[in-house]
């Protein structure tokens, strides 16, 4: 035995020799090795420090429920932190280090946290710092400090320089879990011809086999696996690939680790993949996680699960030190003990039952495994590499101490149901193995071997076989030859490790160690009336983060439970929510990044704006014109006034093609649009177009637009630029959910048109000599429809052309399929600048509708109704439609609710912003009466400074005073009057013409 590492025995490829760095610090490890064996087989016992109290942290578990030993991965950019050791799979060139610690985790400052625990229980911070002070202020100061306080390692600043792929997949079944229960069950599907994926988190398959003694239907662990997967040729077998989540329909959340294991990886693969799968059936063998004990110092390096004792010295050849004490309260822990007896080490087994089975007594009597029965671990003394454990039997104020350097708790096993959990399943109380199982899983989900509560492994196969024979029956109808499940079972008589007290004794007993909740905390919070699981929870912070109560929730709740003087079940469980590990940000976005993330969207005119010197903006993922700057220099301020005086004397035009454009044809296509509008749409004439809008199920304005009749049975409807897709989407959902007896189809056609607006009292006139028919009043009047064609260089367009206005003038829009849009616009342009007008941006856009009061996405953001907006008369009240009956809560029809208005400051030469938020002139404070959403220099009101907003109650109610526009934030206060915001040519007669 070299340091801690067996000189016989594991998985490990002692022939392949791996170099890695720790802290800067160059060790050596092997092919088969993860970094948490690796460290431990070159002595390595301090890995981590506490999150709260910085105390020192060793490994605890052999897989993805470690909750101490968390490290920061590489350098730079690809600097991962927080990754769990048991989980990162050894390589040449691998650089870890510590984290949460200054200077080291071996000698770390901030431990002296730990002198000042009493002050630092359940909720310290808001009873500390709320406690000095009641001005909100202050407590703000006091947060930032806490906040650079908290986490533990610190994620990089640089851009992620790795690609990720998201790849969507179909299966008939999906196993989760390689080991003998995930194996048998994929084997068996396999054989009948179902295409089968198997998908496993660790590198390794074959679970807890990997390196076992024992023997499996006659065979050895080693040769059973073989056989296994000899019979997996067909399947798709995935190891590093982790199920983070289970979500409705049964699709499956994979994350696949496709680099991360390499030393020089292939720059051309992605560093993981997000895989999106949905079988027909899923098989969950995720086994069980082993819980921790609470007794005193639990946390102290070299205290490990018994379980991680057993998987490291027979996978990895580690072991945890040279004697150790095993506390248990079953016969599963002995399991730990035989495996260090069998490779010359000492071990002391403390259990807490009277007796154990006759076999495991047999068995470790025959290893020489000194057993001490009826006690507890109570109190661990001493320093890394030299403990003693205090033990006793139970209730005792002091007892015996074992030299030991490593401690293996088994204090119970715990079934992975934390997938099926994701779909809403609650978790069953099962008394005789004190454990929670999974409640009845949804269909076409399973749950096998230990994480449907059948131990041992003969069962565990016996009960995945039957899982897969249901499986194939489901799935194709045919049951093939499979064994009877076996019912949950087979850990034998146990005893559950809890919390270890001594009567007068204060013991530091950890239950979360990744969040250094004692059970003192848990015990607090329950007498400070924080008796729910969910609020206990996040008083505590118990169960949170990447550790999601793996090691420590059952115990958390145990104690809690005594603590309220009731049982587990009656106190419950906190709800399990995806991601089971942790999922890299990168690896949801995939490829969407940069420009593949904002794909830059330009109109069919954009060109030919830019050649003529359009200043663009983004509108969207639309790139659209700001301004037409007049000449060189003249900048946007001077701009768009210009352009929006021209709209308001001459004329103007505007790209208009990023409006969303929705085709909805079908004959009930005018019974849909009736029941998503509040205003009626059945009765509509052909070639005429109304103004509409939405409401959401609550009643609060979704979005609005026109839309166009072009037959019976065809509609193009439009919604704004922010919404056009969400719109779609609704429509989408409401076909095939809702109203799917409705012969409608709707389809996008945003790409398909190119649009202009032209407006002005002298649009007509610029638009009549281009196209070929007649545009007076009676042959396209206000809200009509024209399909026509319009002379351009070369030829003619095909066009539609609505009499609509958004601006408060004569206007039209022009629409062309999108191949013609140059060619249109060129023509339309030449006619403009012929009639003194010229081409506008969306900043004067903005200006003109500001001052006729129309509402865009900035005034209807999710929170107005109607009534707010000024449109409450258009909502029908003779048909329904969607979000009608929750428009009239008490809620939404307050008097004093926030509505539309215009504000005008008081002395001109004075501005305000978009944001500010309007007050009271006597209480300039909190969230003030209404809010700015746009402002503009207004030249039909005379060129001041003009805002739109909403106010409570309405403008009408500050005719005759003034209100302050406040803005914290820029630091500025302007006096202003109220108006209404519809109050330029309320006779419509510019607009009519």
């Amino acid at each position: 035995m070299s340091g801690l590492r067996l000189n016989t025995g594991g998985a490990i490829d002692r022939a392949a020799q791996l170099s890695f760095t720790w802290d800067g610090k160059k060790l050596a490890g092997h092919r088969g090795d993860s970094l948490a064996s690796a460290l431990l087989a070159n002595g390595e016992r301090v890995i981590a420090r506490g999150f709260k109290y910085h105390r020192p942290r060793g490994i605890v578990a052999a897989g993805p429920e470690e909750p101490s030993a968390l490290v920061t991965l590489g350098k730079g950019p690809r600097r991962v932190p927080n990754a769990k050791a048991p989980e990162v799979e050894l390589f040449d060139g691998l650089a870890a280090s510590g984290q949460n610690a200054w200077p080291s985790v071996r000698m770390d400052v901030g431990a002296v946290n730990s002198l000042m625990s009493r002050f630092f229980a359940a909720g310290f911070y808001y009873k500390t710092f709320f406690g000095l002070t009641k001005d909100t202020a202050h407590w703000m100061q006091f947060e930032k400090v806490i906040r650079r306080a908290a986490g533990l390692g610190a994620a990089a600043r640089e851009p992620d320089p790795d690609a990720y792929e998201v790849v969507h997949e179909h299966c008939d079944l999906l196993v989760v879990g390689s080991g003998p229960s995930g194996l048998a069950a994929a084997e068996l599907a396999a054989a009948e011809g179902l295409d089968v994926m198997l998908v496993e988190q660790d590198f390794a398959l074959g679970g807890g086999l990997i390196g076992a003694a024992e023997q499996v239907e006659g065979a050895w662990a080693k040769d059973w696996v073989a056989a296994r997967l000899a019979g997996l040729k067909s399947v798709r077998v995935m190891p590093r690939t982790t199920a983070f989540g289970l979500y409705d329909g049964n699709v499956v959340g994979l994350y696949e680790r496709v680099t991360d294991h390499l030393s020089s990886p292939d720059p051309a693969l992605p560093r993981g993949r997000l895989r999106v799968v949905r079988p027909g059936a899923v098989i969950l063998a995720t086994g069980a996680i082993e819980r921790m004990a609470a007794f005193g110092n639990n946390d102290r390096p070299g205290v490990m699960l018994a379980g991680a004792v057993e998987r490291y010295a027979r996978r990895f050849a580690v072991a945890p030190g040279r004697r150790t004490v095993i506390a248990t309260g079953g016969d599963d822990g002995y399991r730990a003990a035989l495996a260090l007896a069998e490779a010359g080490l000492e071990a002391v087994v403390v259990d807490s039952r009277a007796a154990a089975s006759d076999a495991v007594a047999a068995a470790a009597d025959k290893a020489g495994i000194e057993r001490i029965m009826g006690h507890l671990p109570l109190e661990l003394h001493g320093k890394p590499g030299g403990y003693q454990l205090e033990i006793a039997a139970g209730g005792s104020a002091a007892g015996r101490r074992l030299p030991c350097e490593a401690v293996g708790v088994a204090g119970g096993w715990s079934p992975a149901i934390h997938l099926v959990c994701h779909r809403g399943v609650k978790p069953v109380w099962n008394e005789e193995m004190a454990c929670f199982l999974s409640g009845e899983p949804p269909a076409g989900v399973t749950l096998t071997g230990a994480a449907a509560g059948v131990f041992g492994t003969a069962e565990a196969v016996a009960h995945a076989r039957a899982s897969a024979a249901d499986a194939v029956e489901r799935l194709t109808g045919r049951r093939p030859q499979a064994p009877e499940a076996p019912a949950p079972g087979g850990l034998g008589p146990q005893q559950p490790l809890w919390e270890s007290k001594a009567e007068g004794r204060k013991l530091k007993s950890f239950v979360d160690l990744q969040h250094d909740v004692t059970s003192a905390d848990i015990k607090q919070a329950a007498a400070e009336g924080y008796v729910s699981v969910e609020h206990m929870k996040r008083y505590t912070t118990h169960g949170m983060a990447t550790d999601q109560g793996k090691t420590g929730g059952v115990l958390g709740l145990a104690i809690l439970a005594e603590a309220l003087g009731q049982t587990i079940p009656e106190t419950g469980i906190t709800t399990f929510r995806p991601p089971f590990t942790p999922v890299p940000i990168g690896a949801i976005a995939g490829r969407a990044r940069g420009e593949h993330w904002r794909a830059v969207r330009r109109t069919p005119m954009h060109q030919v704006q830019a050649e003529a010197g359009a200043v663009f903006t983004d509108a969207g993922l639309w790139k659209r014109c700001w301004y037409m700057p007049a000449h060189d220099g003249e900048e946007l301020g001077k701009a768009y006034v210009r352009e929006a005086t021209a709209v308001r004397e001459t004329v103007g035009m505007v790209d208009v093609t990023t409006l969303g454009k929705i085709q909805v044809q079908g004959p009930d296509a005018a019974e849909l649009l009736n029941r998503v509008y509040v205003n009626g749409f059945a009765k509509l004439p052909v070639m005429k177009c109304r103004y509409g809008v939405m409401l959401r199920d609550d009643g609060i304005v979704y979005d609005d637009g026109v839309t166009w009749r072009l037959a019976e049975d065809d509609f193009l409807m439009t919604a704004t630029t922010a919404q056009a897709a969400g719109v779609l989407q609704w429509l989408e959902l409401l076909l095939q959910t809702r109203w799917p007896e409705l012969r409608v189809h709707v389809a996008s056609t945003t790409d398909q048109w190119a649009g202009i607006a032209v407006a002005g009292p002298r649009a007509r006139k610029a638009l009549a000599p281009i196209v070929a028919d007649d545009m007076g009043d009676e042959a396209l009047p206000f809200m009509g429809i024209l399909r026509t064609e319009v002379a351009v260089e070369g030829g003619r367009v095909p066009v539609l052309i609505a009499r609509i206005s958004f601006s408060g003038e004569m206007a039209y829009e022009v629409y062309t399929p999108s191949d013609f849009g140059p060619a249109l616009w060129r023509a339309v342009e030449a006619r403009v600048k012929a009639e003194e007008g010229c081409v506008y941006g969306v900043e004067a856009l903005g200006a003109l509708r500001i001052e006729k009061g129309h509402v865009t996405h900035a005034e209807l953001d999710g929170r107005v109704t109607l009534a707010d907006a000024g449109l409450g008369r258009m909502a029908s009240s003779k048909k329904p439609f969607i979000g009608k009956v929750l428009a009239g809560r008490p809620e939404l029809t307050r008097e004093d609710r926030p509505q539309l208005a215009h504000f005008e400051p008081v002395d001109p030469a004075q501005r305000f912003r978009i944001g500010a938020i309007v007050c009271d002139p006597e209480h300039v404070e909190g969230h003030g009466l209404g809010w700015i959403t746009g402002v503009t220099v207004a030249p039909a009101f005379g060129g001041g400074w003009l805002g739109i907003g909403m106010i409570a109650g309405g403008p009408e109610r500050y005719a005759d005073r003034e209100v302050i526009i406040a803005d914290p934030v820029r630091g500025y206060r302007v006096r202003a009057r109220v108006f209404p915001a519809h109050r330029l040519d309320t006779k419509g007669e510019r607009m009519h013409g």
